[in-house]
């Protein structure tokens, strides 16, 4: 008996299990199972050619950008994220358009014999889906984004024409390591032979890691902070304006994106050393492109929850920035608006770095603590305890939607209210 897409779905959640919701138990440390569903499938992942994308921050914005540019330049584009905020689908994508319900129904109940005898987690599984959809629907490329770090990371059987590693910072390090050389070498095995890789920022405990990867797999490496830089840079209430130097010429004055955020500004320089890659390689990429590509990023994508604003007055804001060097950004940008009171509603997953989250946050500001709908959902009490400890003072609610509606019915006109702490929180409200 054929099951609708919903049944499809709950099936695949309880069978199979899933990072997002359990947490490290989901992870499989090596790619046997997504080589086995891929070997069953025909290899769909050789049918297409593809750009590999990995980071601790910014891979989901780098990754939304590349999109957007290549569709501008007229390609079909695949394009492969996670996790989703509101509906699965919206992990494959081929030029902005989430994968068919059908789709999904299909490829589950043409295979459920086979994720039986393999086994496979939530994310193997989908990474199979999703290279089998950019087959059968002959994308000219697809950007892979990493899950977790990148060497044993499902998306790791490709053979790129160019990888991307945006940045390397603190998070998951329960399995990718506990220093930033050890999470950079987990990053860096991307990386593949005589294939160029762009790293958008490279830090002294991490270049040289890089630099070494590099060497072993005869690959060009392009440190794009080395070679282009932030000659004027502005954030606006819906994007970010911004002139780009490559060397010391002056080389995009007036580039518009309208991905908000003061870390954007790491996200398109890296998106630009990438695009010149590509058309060293032979892509036909204009200007007019890159411009329009970086304009309407959501609107050809479909991008949610990076500095996005829900509401003008009083001006409400949410962002999926989770880790120490993603709140540190938006904490940055928060404070650069001025207000009567900033409200923040605020939940986090277990098995981040709490405290060093809870030690970045502003202590004037009035706690909404709440729990996101999932196993791996740190308790809003728990929450609230830890966050007392660093001067941090609010009420604590069951629910996102409670929780933000409490901050709503007492914010003024002139509060601002910031929704995050974790993607899962932001996919409550957007």
């Amino acid at each position: 008996m054929s099951l609708s897409y919903q049944e499809t779905l709950d099936y695949l959640y309880s069978q199979l299990p899933m990072f997002t919701r359990i947490g490290a138990a989901a992870i499989k440390k090596d790619l046997t199972n997504t080589l086995a569903l891929c070997k069953a499938l025909n290899q769909p992942q050789e049918k297409f050619k593809s750009i590999h994308i990995a980071g601790t921050n910014g891979k989901g914005s780098t990754s939304h950008m590349m999109a957007s540019v290549l569709q501008e330049a007229g390609f079909k584009v695949g394009l492969y994220t996670s996790p989703h905020l509101k509906d699965f689908r919206e992990r494959i994508r081929i030029n902005g358009q989430m994968i068919s319900e059908q789709e999904v129904v299909d490829f589950v109940e043409k295979h459920r014999v086979l994720f039986e005898e393999i086994q496979p987690s939530f994310f193997e599984w989908t990474v199979a889906l999703c290279f089998q959809h950019f087959a059968q629907h002959k994308v000219d490329i697809a950007i892979i984004e990493t899950g977790l770090g990148g060497r044993l990371d499902s998306t790791n059987i490709i053979s790129p024409i160019l990888s991307v590693i945006s940045n390397i910072g603190w998070d998951h390090m329960d399995m990718l390591g506990d220093s930033l050389d050890k999470i950079a070498f987990e990053k860096a095995g991307i990386i593949k032979a005589k294939t160029p890789v762009v790293i958008g920022e490279a830090l002294p405990e991490t270049e040289q890691v890089f630099k070494e990867k590099a060497k072993s797999e005869q690959a060009e490496i392009i440190f794009a902070q080395k070679e282009y830089t932030m000659d004027y840079f502005s954030t606006k209430k819906n994007g970010v304006l911004c002139d780009v130097k490559k060397g010391s010429h002056m080389y995009f004055k007036n580039l518009d994106c309208d991905l908000g955020g003061i870390y954007q500004q790491k996200n398109i320089i890296t998106l630009i050393a990438a695009i010149d890659k590509l058309k060293e390689q032979g892509y036909p990429i204009s200007e007019n492109d890159i411009r329009s590509g970086l304009e309407h990023v959501k609107r050809n994508t479909g991008l949610m929850g990076r500095w996005q604003v829900l509401k003008e007055k009083p001006f409400t804001v949410c962002d999926t920035g989770h880790n120490v060097d993603g709140i540190k950004y938006v904490m940055e940008q928060l404070k650069a608006i001025s207000c009567s009171k900033l409200r923040m509603v605020f939940g986090m997953v277990k098995d981040k770095d709490v405290s060093k989250v809870l030690a970045l946050l502003p202590k004037e500001a009035e706690y909404y603590f709440c729990k996101a709908n999932l196993p791996r959902a740190l308790d809003e009490k728990d929450l609230q305890a830890q966050a007392a400890t660093f001067g941090l003072v609010g009420n604590c609610y069951a629910s996102v939607k409670e929780a933000y509606q409490a901050a709503k019915g007492e914010a003024n006109i002139s509060d601002v209210i910031f929704v995050g702490g974790s993607t899962f929180v932001v996919a409550e409200v957007v």
